[in-house]
Order: structure tokens, then C-alpha cells, then sequence
């Protein structure tokens, strides 16, 4: 009997690595988001939940535009049915002459996962190589690096390496190739980045911040990164008090011009790395002073190339009114200071969506409105606009209305030229559903990426509104 297990054992082990082999490069007839929930129940229902294909902010870019070709590449984490939360790492792509997308390919099939965390993020390079991060959880799953093997094409896609790698945002500067930021999971969550000039081979990582305080564990920390056009990036971190990622707040700020060799504060203040103490230069916000949570959500840069931190407010981290509505505010440098503006209030802290700044209009796009499911994560999806530097905000358009799921997770894409600027999904928050995906441009229209596909080039269709 022991050795007739072993040997049913050796097949399943056999047959998995079979298809898992099938499905990586594998097209798939239509665009599915994958549905999760992270436990942690309340009245109000779990922690967060829904359709994840664009979470988390902390993945990013999800979306690039190519000039050269005229189409928008595009990755997200799919699933094969409604019924199923089997993770597929997937990637797309949108033809802008056309107004088309093609059958999305199987980047890396995570058999086994089905788990968002474990999402994708995008990366062009200067030949137009399509370059897909696919994030590791813990220090256990490793992260893996996939490159297409053709430019400016999704057809298919190469194994480059694995490492420790959660929460990937890689940005490709011209002239000197990727830079990786990264979180590794040495006790507490941890801030790390690598460079490479071809995707292949890495310097050893370097950490970018640990604060320690006397008598507690680490504090732990999440980033969300900015890139401008002259190279420059820049990192944008909370803290989590304890390591506790529940007790996340306060806003800090890096930058480096010259691919990591040296780091700076905003007004280019020389800096060591890691930082260290609650305390240090690099903070800009104290909201641990106030009680406040901070969930930052996307950075942008101003006209004259000056950071604009988008961020998310609320008194803890459970769901529901117990804890009043959460605020949504931006932290802009002015060149001689930091100043901080309200834009709006929604119910979740996991409401996330993407700032746009242009000379002389700013615009926030975000799943501010109530939805079906009020006090879950994601509502209706909408922008607000600001024409003053982001003192003064007002709402503009509803991308979404009278949805029967909550649509979450709106994420801009890099260099996006309309009709797609940004990406998002949607899902019932508290049982498993069908998750669609939508694009959206700068004017308040949405229209949906077919669920299902027969062809291999389809319209994508528009949202109508009740």
C-alpha cells in the first residue's frame, strides 16, 4: 500500500508539472479577473474583497503605452472560470488604431496559488521587449522574471530568473536598464531594490528602509514608487508600527537621480540608506501623531517635475462607519514645502486609484462613489479634478453607475494615451462571483474587456450607464 501511494504520488506530482507546463504561454478566450478575500471578518464583512485582476497599489506599472506600435501592454491576475480562483499571471494587449484587444497569454500559471499578492507588473525596454515581474509571497515563493521573446509582443514569453521578490515595481531608465523595488519578508516586511542593465544580472539588493524603535520589533513598511521622465524615481513609504501592516501610517520620502548611486530628500538633501528612526529627515507626514492609518496610493510628478503623493486616511483598518469615512488627500513639494490637500471621502481603505497631473489640471480617477456594496472595498467609479495645484477639488465625470459589483483597484497606465488611460475590475465583495475587467480614458468612459472571445482581435465593449 505505502509504495502504490508513492507511486499515485509521483504521477500527480508528474501530471501538475504536464500542465503547468501546458498552461504558461497558453492563450485564454477572454479577460476573467480573479475574485479573493483576505479573512479577518467584521459585521461589515472581511478585510477586503472582490475582483483583484489590478491589485495591489504596491504592484506597479501595470500598464504601458508604446508609442512605437500604437498599443497599450497591459498585465493583471486572471483565473480560468468564474467559479474558480486558480491565479493565471496574464498580459494583454490593446490595439489603439483598432480599438481591439487581442486573446491575453499565460505568462506564468501560479498552479497551486490563488492568492493576488502574487500578481504581475510590466516593463519595456529600450528594444521593446515586453518584460512581466510576476511577485513571490513571503521569502518562500520566489519572484520570477519572464521576457517576450519577440519586441512589442505577448505571444510568448521566456523564463529570466527567480529571487526573493514581493510587491514588484521595476522601471526601465534609458541608458542604464531595470531598477527593482521590492519587499522581502525578513521578519517584518522590508524595503529593498536591485539594478541590471539587461534583466538578467543583478547587483545584490540594498535596503532602502528598516526603522527601529526602542522596545518594539521593526516597524515594517510598504512603498508605492513615482517615476519622471528624466530618470529620476522616487519612493514613497509608510510605517507599520510593530511590524503590524493593521497599524500602517505616516508618509516618508526618497529619491535618487542616479540609478541608486546616491539618495536624497525632496529638496536634494544627501541621505544613508537604510533609514533607521521614526523620526528621520525623510518624513513628511506624521500621522501617527493623529492616530491615523495611511494608505498611500500612487505617485505623480507636477509640471515642473515636483512629487504629488496620493493617499488614503482612515481611523483603523476594520471595515465599516465605526471608524467614520476614510479621506483622500495629496501631498504635493511646492519647491519649498510640502503641502497637504482633502479631495474627497470614501468607505473603504482599500478604495485605490490613480493621480494624473498635467500643466494646469490634476485628476484623481478612483472608486469614490457608494457602490452595491457600501461598506466594502471599491464602489462606483469616478474622477475629480483639480485646476488649482490640488487645493481645491471637484468631481468631474462617473465612469460607473448602479453597477451590480463593486469596481476597485483603478490603476493608471504609464505614458497612457486615451481611450486608455487606466484599468480596473470589478466583483461581488462577499461570495465568490464573476470579476470583469474595464479601461477607461480621460473623458469619463469606461468600456469592458470581453469576458469571452471567439476571435483573436475583439472590440472591447462600452460601458453604458443606466
Amino acid at each position: 500500500m505505502k509504495r502504490t501511494g508513492l507511486i499515485i504520488m509521483g504521477l500527480l506530482c508528474a501530471w501538475s508539472a504536464f500542465s503547468q507546463e501546458v498552461m504558461d504561454n497558453a492563450k485564454v478566450d477572454g479577460y476573467r479577473s480573479i475574485w479573493f478575500e483576505l479573512g479577518k471578518s467584521t459585521e461589515y464583512g472581511v478585510k477586503y474583497s472582490g475582483g483583484f485582476a489590478t491589485y495591489t497599489a504596491k504592484h506597479s506599472p501595470l500598464a504601458i503605452y508604446a508609442p512605437e506600435v500604437d498599443r497599450t501592454f497591459f498585465v493583471y491576475g486572471g483565473t480560468t472560470s468564474e467559479d474558480e480562483t486558480h491565479l493565471l499571471c496574464m498580459a494583454g494587449c490593446y490595439d489603439h488604431k483598432t480599438g481591439m484587444v487581442c486573446k491575453p497569454t499565460v505568462v506564468y500559471d501560479k498552479r497551486g496559488v490563488s492568492d493576488p499578492h502574487d500578481n504581475p507588473a510590466i516593463l519595456l525596454d529600450a528594444e521593446g521587449y515586453v518584460w512581466v515581474y510576476v511577485s513571490g509571497r513571503s521569502n518562500k515563493r520566489m519572484g520570477r522574471r519572464y521576457r517576450s521573446t519577440e519586441p512589442y509582443s505577448i505571444e510568448r514569453f521566456e523564463f529570466k530568473g527567480e529571487s526573493v521578490m514581493a510587491y514588484p515595481q521595476p522601471r526601465y531608465v534609458p541608458g542604464k536598464g531595470h531598477f527593482l523595488f521590492f519587499t522581502r519578508y525578513d521578519g517584518v516586511r522590508q524595503l529593498f531594490y536591485q539594478t541590471s542593465p539587461d534583466g538578467v544580472n543583478w547587483t545584490p539588493h540594498k535596503q532602502i528602509a528598516s526603522i527601529k524603535m526602542p522596545g518594539d520589533k521593526n516597524s515594517g513598511h510598504y512603498q508605492i514608487i513615482g517615476q519622471r521622465g528624466d530618470g529620476l524615481l522616487a519612493t514613497a513609504f509608510n510605517r507599520h508600527l510593530n511590524g503590524n501592516v493593521d497599524t500602517r501610517t505616516n508618509i516618508y520620502y526618497l529619491q535618487t537621480a542616479d540609478f541608486g548611486q546616491t539618495w536624497t530628500l525632496v529638496d536634494g538633501t544627501p541621505v544613508e540608506l537604510p533609514v533607521t528612526t521614526r523620526s528621520h529627515p525623510s518624513l513628511i507626514l506624521d500621522a501617527e501623531s493623529e492616530g491615523l492609518n495611511v494608505y498611500i496610493k500612487d505617485v505623480n510628478f507636477d509640471a515642473k517635475g515636483r512629487p504629488v503623493i496620493l493617499y488614503v486616511t482612515g481611523r483603523g483598518f476594520n471595515p465599516g462607519p465605526r471608524q467614520g469615512l476614510r479621506e483622500w488627500h495629496v501631498a504635493h513639494w511646492t519647491g519649498k514645502k510640502w503641502e497637504f490637500h482633502f479631495i474627497t471621502r470614501s468607505t473603504h481603505n482599500y478604495d485605490t486609484g490613480s493621480i494624473w497631473v498635467e500643466d494646469g489640471l490634476w485628476r484623481v480617477i478612483a472608486p469614490t462613489g457608494d457602490g452595491a456594496f457600501r461598506w466594502y472595498a471599491g464602489g462606483e467609479v469616478a474622477s475629480w479634478v483639480s485646476r488649482d495645484g490640488g487645493r481645491h477639488w471637484k468631481k468631474e465625470y462617473d465612469y460607473t453607475k448602479d453597477s451590480p459589483r463593486n469596481h476597485g483597484y483603478v490603476r493608471r497606465v504609464m505614458d497612457g494615451r486615451d481611450p486608455f488611460v487606466c484599468l480596473w475590475s470589478d466583483g461581488v465583495p462577499n461570495k465568490l462571483s464573476i470579476c470583469k475587467m474595464y479601461i477607461g480614458d480621460s473623458k469619463g468612459n469606461a468600456w469592458e474587456l470581453p469576458y469571452e472571445m471567439k476571435d483573436e482581435w475583439e472590440k472591447v465593449k462600452p460601458y453604458l450607464k443606466p
